[in-house]
């Protein structure tokens, strides 16, 4: 089926210096018109789709898709405003367009990093905090081939009153009694990756949550003023903000909070890399797609993403690719997203509840959302912002019938359904070789035709190693760095600079 041509001549978006761009020369990608065989074809092979169904016309098709996904990548960095959303990917989403795929599926894959990296294990002394060193975090997780540099960690405090944001050690002596780790910072260093994005990427990554969906009970439905900004009226779920900004001089991980440990980090980088083409993405899946979402927002809001007025980039444009979303603020915090430019792109399954959560009752379908929540005061009401990207997992011939709720929430099968997603009506066809068995790394939703064991991943003997006696320990792990120790003069410097415009603005 021949995708539609779609044209931007004059992109109407605040990206200065946008050149015209002709979306039609890219060739269309071809989708499968018959379904997908799940009968496996001989010994069952995990390493690739391909060993995993018959060989026919639909491999043929993916194979071809493929080539063609690689040819069109060649021209990412001259579409890549596009992709990061200056139009609101308008036209690029139905049919998807096969770049913008990737790159989501890319962003994706950094947030599950935050997963496959975190220790969740409450037996373990390192419970709550990250596996891996900062220098070798991509190595560890075979994440190199992808060009970036993690720059610095990010904590938050557990001494707030929401139980089932954190994991906590059962035991006694701990790495930390008061942190958890929360993500991370990285930036694109690999100069053939910065060719190929069209731009050095700052990246930020959110850590969601590890204990299935009970902290969706923690969430109080209570706003919260945002007080970034000079507009009281601009609100936010209070256990998010409390997250975000909440600290404890305690403790050495935890001294600066969440909220400052970013923007110390953005205030640099943007400053390091001066004169060059920026971009800020910000990806988080669950909890962390609300904290990605608030932390934009901050970004934005702080002007941390405005250069100065000889700059040769003006505007750094702000991108977040978010997965399974709760809405984060009310009305008026996503009027004020969409001001400040912020754009962001909601991936969901519409089978997954967290989405729909806060505001049940008031929210951005309700048509009279915005008179009960200016006239009325009415102190429930929230709204998600930017554009919504609905899967649905019955779609896809290589799951499973489940009611399990974490299995409709889970990053992988997210990332799973979108490589499998051509546009509304369009047929269910794996667009590029990503593994299907990446599905029950941690559930239990691929069938069971493909012999994948459920919840396979996980550290090698459980991370014991033996001893030259003989005897089976824990190793001990290097100390993480707290925070860099220019952190204070970058949060002072973000704060006098934010003041200054703040004052500006008034005169």
């Amino acid at each position: 089926m021949a995708s539609p041509s779609l044209s931007f001549t004059k992109p109407k978006c605040f990206f200065p210096s946008l050149p015209g761009w002709n979306l039609s020369q890219t060739p269309n990608l071809i989708i499968s018109k018959k379904p997908i065989s799940l009968k496996p074809r001989t010994s069952l092979k995990c390493s690739s789709v391909s060993s995993l169904t018959s060989i026919s016309d639909e491999e043929i098709v993916v194979e071809e898709a493929e080539k063609l996904v690689m040819e069109e990548e060649k021209s990412l960095r001259e579409i890549w405003q596009e992709i990061q959303g200056c139009n609101d990917w308008e036209g690029l989403l139905d049919p998807t367009n096969p770049v913008l795929r990737k790159e989501i599926i890319r962003y994706g894959e950094f947030a599950q990093a935050c997963y496959d990296s975190f220790d969740f294990d409450p037996r373990s002394k390192y419970c709550g905090t990250c596996k891996y060193q900062g220098a070798h975090f991509f190595q560890k997780l075979y994440m190199t081939n992808l060009g970036y540099q993690v720059s610095r960690y990010v904590y938050a405090t557990t001494n707030i009153n929401l139980p089932n944001f954190f994991q906590k050690a059962k035991i006694s002596s701990v790495w930390s009694p008061h942190a958890n780790w929360m993500g991370y910072v990285a930036v694109a260093t690999d100069e053939q990756e910065i060719k190929r994005l069209g731009r050095r990427d700052i990246l930020v990554a959110w850590r969601g949550t590890v204990t299935y969906l009970e902290w969706i009970h923690d969430l109080k439905d209570i706003l919260h003023p945002a007080r970034f900004g000079d507009d009281p009226s601009i609100k936010i779920e209070s256990g998010f903000f409390d997250l975000y900004t909440k600290k404890e001089h305690k403790c050495n991980y935890c001294s600066f909070s969440a909220r400052e440990q970013i923007l110390a980090e953005i205030k640099r980088l943007v400053e390091r890399y001066k004169g060059e083409e920026l971009s800020i993405t910000i990806t988080g899946h669950s909890l962390g797609a609300a904290l990605a979402l608030l932390s934009a927002y901050d970004i934005a809001e702080m002007k941390l993403n405005i250069g100065d007025s000889g700059h040769i980039q003006a505007r750094i444009p702000i991108t977040v690719f978010s997965f399974a979303g709760p809405r984060v603020g009310n009305l008026k915090f996503k009027e004020r997203c969409d001001e400040l430019g912020v754009k962001v792109l909601r991936v969901i399954n519409v089978h997954d509840k967290v989405p729909t959560v806060p505001g049940v009752i008031a929210n951005e379908k309700f048509q009279f959302q915005k008179y009960m929540e200016e006239v009325m005061s009415f102190p429930w009401s929230y709204a998600h912002v930017g554009l919504e990207l609905a899967l649905d997992h019955t779609h896809s011939p290589f799951l499973k019938p489940t009611f399990d709720l974490f299995c409709a929430h889970n990053l992988e099968v997210h990332l799973h359904l979108v490589d499998g997603y051509h546009g509304k009506e369009r047929r269910f066809c794996l667009a590029t070789k990503r593994d299907i068995a990446l599905v029950n790394k941690s559930c239990d939703f691929l069938r069971v035709d493909y012999g994948v064991p459920p919840f396979w991943r996980q550290d090698e003997n459980k991370g014991m190693v033996r001893t030259t006696d003989g005897r089976w320990i824990l190793p001990e792990r290097p100390r993480m760095e707290a925070h860099p120790p220019d952190t204070a003069h970058h949060v002072e410097q973000v704060l006098k600079v934010f003041k200054s415009s703040a004052e500006a603005s008034l005169i």
